[in-house]
């Protein structure tokens, strides 16, 4: 049988890392991999987490199946902090979150979920989108469209466009939002420009799917949920799939959940039924360390206090190395404008590199990233950016 298969080129994020293990320069530079990293390099555990752990380990008591929801006190938790306490849909009984294996997971979940719904549904994603998105959707038998987004030659949002194809959609259509931190180019619609969108996604009756990943990661836990409390207000059916990896620091763990709001409480039963039946052929059961572990973080004050002051020096810190590569190109005189960096949010920009000097980077500098010239600044410190600053400069 496996005579006709042949070897898949792997994954460029993770070719680019492995050329980036095998590489002895003391000086080298990792700008490909999507984790967040702190002053000395390292991706940490958090001490909320830390703490949460221990409690957890001194209160367990078996290590039995969950059942395919997951964690209830995660899933309740994520409910309110996703759509807020005092949600109307979320006290109707309207909204339902089921844990699931990573975000990725949670997206592969809706997928299916639509798949079951509308077969013939097309996902429209912003161009550009994640990488996984083109593949996932596709995979689970969905078709796939553009539209417009990101414009690279200005680094900002195309937002007049994006809003006129997104007036031309019809019902049965099924349009992905990033919530925040747009991943890759690190671009995300204003308040003002959000309300826009969801008024558009109410008038055309399209079925909403927001990728929340980074919550806290661009103007805050609460504010990065806006576009789901938007739509919330405006649209009786939508679906949220959410990953913990990021703002808990917990990738390995795979914690992430997708959430329903269908037009009624009985409906999304229903939906959850559905979902609960896509899971148990997919993955059978969720794990359980990730989620328990949030679930006392999020229901301890304590806890929960720390959480959001470690979110948000994560976040400050990434703003702060925006910041300061921008003011180190101008420094250094590069006749390239890189100050769109301060204006973008999250992880990911786009440099604007071709790929032979991406490529220059790396066979010259050590300096590893994907040839689109996507970069994650977590990845730079104080005794990397010279040296970086430097070597863009003799590529460009």
């Amino acid at each position: 049988m496996f005579e006709n298969l042949e070897a898949i080129a792997p994954d460029p994020i993770l070719g680019v890392l492995a050329a980036f293990l095998a590489d002895d320069n003391p000086q080298k530079i990792d700008l490909g991999v999507g984790v967040y990293r702190d002053e000395a390099g390292d991706t940490p555990i958090l001490e909320c987490v830390r703490k949460a752990e221990r409690v957890l380990l001194d209160t367990q008591t078996t290590k039995t199946y969950l059942g395919p929801a997951g964690v209830a006190g995660f899933n309740s938790a994520m409910s309110e902090r996703l759509f807020g306490a005092d949600s109307e849909a979320l006290n109707s009984g309207r909204v339902r979150t089921i844990q699931t294996p990573g975000g990725t997971g949670a997206l592969r979940l809706a997928a299916d979920l639509i798949r079951a719904a509308r077969p013939d549904s097309t996902v429209w994603a912003s161009d550009p989108t994640w990488a996984n998105h083109l593949a996932l959707f596709p995979a689970a038998g969905l078709n796939m469209q553009a539209y417009p987004y990101f414009d690279a030659a200005r680094s900002r949002l195309r937002f007049d466009d994006m809003l006129e194809l997104l007036s031309q959609r019809e019902p049965g259509d099924t349009v992905l939002f990033h919530a925040c931190c747009h991943n890759p180019c690190g671009v995300s619609p204003s308040p003002e420009q959000w309300v826009q969108v969801a008024d558009i996604c109410a008038d055309r009756g399209v079925l909403p799917l927001v990728d929340i990943a980074y919550m806290g990661f661009e103007r805050g836990i609460e504010d990065d949920t806006l576009i789901i409390r938007l739509l919330a207000e405006r649209c009786p059916e939508m679906i949220v799939a959410s990953s913990c990896s990021k703002n808990f620091a917990m990738y390995r763990e795979r914690v992430g959940a997708v959430s329903i709001l269908s037009q009624s409480a009985a409906k999304t039963e229903d939906v959850v039924s559905v979902l609960n039946s896509l899971s148990r052929k997919n993955y059978s059961m969720p794990p359980a360390h990730g989620p328990a572990v949030i679930d006392i973080i999020l229901h301890s004050d304590e806890l929960s206090s720390l959480w959001e002051q470690e979110v948000a020096g994560m976040r400050e810190r990434i703003n702060g190395l925006r910041s300061d590569l921008a003011q180190r190109t101008r420094d250094a005189g590069l006749q390239r404008d890189f100050s769109f960096l301060e204006e973008q949010t999250g992880m990911f920009s786009f440099l604007g590199l071709s790929g032979e000097q991406v490529d220059r980077l790396a066979d010259e500098f050590s300096i590893y990233t994907v040839r689109s010239s996507r970069i994650n600044l977590a990845s730079f410190n104080a005794s990397n950016l010279d040296y970086f600053v430097d070597a863009l400069g003799q590529v460009l």
